[in-house]
């Protein structure tokens, strides 16, 4: 049995239901879309009481079982207008799992800005958050430690969100302690402000109990065995994601000034600074850590920590994506001044991915210049002050785009693309264009897949497949960078499922999970008014070759959705 918890902000009661066996299992993503579909919250204002935040751990939460213990957040995003479950690595899932809890929904809002504490006992408790407000997250984060102690996890609403910034996060204690793993994209962080919840803050305890314990850790041991097998987990281990910055750059489909180019070193040149090779050699050399794990158990340590030419943190983790587009995007070529702006940018608890594409769009209107940290410094400090530019800024990269009349301005319903390429790496691209989520990239990504002499039917049904998988590994609480096994070990996961909670479920049913969460975000997106337009890319993707590889999109929205019903027909 598991807790689940619908606490409500306006007069502060609290229901407490039980959950058992595929109740539980069912968390994530597919809790997140069954539940706002249920509710009605398609048409509601997202940043009114009506909207419900909800945060969801997975089945396996509270374990050591590696890549499992991913919070998912979700509600209708104030960014796209659609549905959006943002997830992160980080404690509190895996708190939420020691509590034997598999999540909590926000309903309502509260009257005064509060943190909400959860004890070991079940007490839930509120507490003014006038200690914390206006305040960074890093020194947010050292007052929460020394109010409630170190044996707690958080989820952390930033200075931006408290001003309802789009571009806010929710930031989750690492296992140090940081508050820098972020349930990042969609403006999560904005209806956690519109709610005036500033933190919930969660007992750690102890493992909780299933079914048949002894054979749930069998399977524990046995899924991190065959990572420890896997070529690609060891080279997320030595490199981490970072090493996808060098292959982005070879292939020509990295973000460059704003996606005007695709490659931003040439071989003859030298190294990709901002690559993974050059990173972990400069890193180690420094004294930093290369290889970090960002939740309890996980055997991967894809993340680090990031360090300055004294061996002095900037920041942690130092990703590709930040790489991708605070980097080159922005036209920074050095490590040490993206790691820079990142630190910056998690005190302020905001989505890397669309401060890296509002700043490149800022920089196409000639409000400054690409490669310029200073200026990209000054615009993130105007955030934190919550003066006029910074609100404008702080509201994302198509708002800010319409601001000041940009051409060209990389979103797709009105959230910033990520780091790749949607001319060069095809399928990612249709991934980013037809998920209800906005334009991210973990709802399906195969950036090396060959899409070359494919039509568009041939890669939408890849695309189909792998954004299967993810909706079902964000639905289980499960790393995507756990694939590997993962998506070839349905049995292991499924019968580790049935130990865990007395299900009996067969290995059907991770594709069953995937699809049936896919169809209901579409359903809730179609209800709130989306339709086969939104899923186009930016015109100048099909108007503008990049170079190197001199290519164009190919792709339209209409015969990637053609292609897309007959598959699901």
């Amino acid at each position: 049995m598991r807790k689940y918890l619908h606490i409500n902000l306006r007069d502060r009661s609290v229901e407490t239901e039980e959950l058992h066996g595929e109740a539980i299992v069912r968390a994530g993503r597919n809790y997140i879309a069954k539940t706002l579909l249920k509710l009605g919250v398609a048409t509601v204002d997202p940043l009114s009481p009506e909207n419900p935040l909800i945060f969801s751990a997975g089945p396996f939460a509270g374990t050591n079982f590696s890549n499992a213990n991913r919070l998912s957040v979700g509600c209708k995003s104030p960014l796209t207008g659609g549905i959006k479950e943002a997830n992160a690595g980080g404690t509190f899932g895996f708190a939420l799992g020691q509590i034997e809890t598999a999540g909590l929904t926000l309903y309502g809002a509260s009257n005064e800005w509060v943190v909400i504490r959860i004890t070991k006992d079940g007490a839930i408790t509120y507490d003014s958050a006038e200690p914390y407000m206006g305040k960074g997250n890093n020194e947010a984060a050292a007052l929460i430690f020394e109010r409630y102690g170190k044996k707690v996890s958080f989820a952390l609403c930033g200075p931006v969100g408290e001003y309802l910034g789009l571009m806010a996060g929710i930031s989750i204690a690492d296992t140090d302690g940081r508050p820098s793993r972020l349930a990042a994209r969609g403006g999560v962080g904005a209806v956690m402000g519109s709610k005036k919840v500033k933190a919930i803050v969660v007992d750690l305890h102890k493992m909780p109990t299933f079914h048949d314990r002894k054979k749930v850790m069998g399977a524990v041991r046995e899924y991190g065995a065959r990572l420890g097998k896997e070529p690609a987990i060891d080279t997320f281990k030595r490199v981490g994601t970072a090493m996808m910055a060098d292959i982005m750059n070879r292939v020509g489909g990295l973000p460059v000034r704003n996606f005007s180019a695709g490659r931003l070193v040439e071989a003859s040149e030298g190294p990709l600074k901002l690559g993974g090779d050059f990173i972990r050699e400069q890193n180690t050399s420094r004294g930093g850590e290369t290889a970090h794990a960002c939740m309890p158990g996980c055997l991967i340590e894809c993340s680090n920590v990031y360090v300055d030419d004294k061996g002095k943190e900037i920041v942690s983790p130092l990703e590709y994506e930040t790489l991708g587009l605070v980097g080159s995007n922005c036209g920074l070529t050095d490590p040490d001044d993206v790691a820079r702006v990142n630190g910056v940018a998690n005190d302020l608890g905001i989505d890397t991915i669309e401060v890296g594409a509002t700043l490149g769009v800022l920089m196409e209107a000639k409000q400054g210049s690409f490669g310029d940290v200073g200026f990209m410094l000054e615009a993130l400090e105007d955030m934190r002050r919550g003066n006029e530019r910074g609100r404008l800024l702080a509201q994302g990269t198509a708002r800010v785009g319409a601001h000041y009349k940009v051409a060209r301005v990389p979103v797709i319903k009105r959230q910033g693309i990520s780091a790749y390429d949607p001319r060069v790496v095809e399928l990612t691209g249709i991934s980013m264009m037809v998920t209800a989520q906005g334009a991210d990239h973990t709802t399906g990504n195969l950036p090396v897949f060959d899409c070359k002499d494919k039509t568009t039917a041939q890669i939408v049904a890849a695309s189909l497949e792998i954004q299967t998988a993810c909706a079902a590994a964000d639905s289980l609480g499960l790393c995507i960078f756990g694939r590997s096994v993962t998506n070839v070990s349905a049995e292991l996961i499924v019968t580790a499922l049935n130990d865990a909670h007395g299900t009996n479920l067969d290995p059907s049913f991770l594709k069953t999970l995937g699809r049936e969460t896919l169809r209901m975000e579409w359903e809730f997106n179609k209800a709130a008014g989306f339709t086969e337009k939104d899923d186009e890319l930016p015109e100048f993707f099909y108007k503008e070759a990049i170079a190197p590889s001199g290519k164009t999109a190919r792709h339209h929205s209409t015969e990637v959705n053609r292609s897309l019903r007959e598959l699901l027909a």
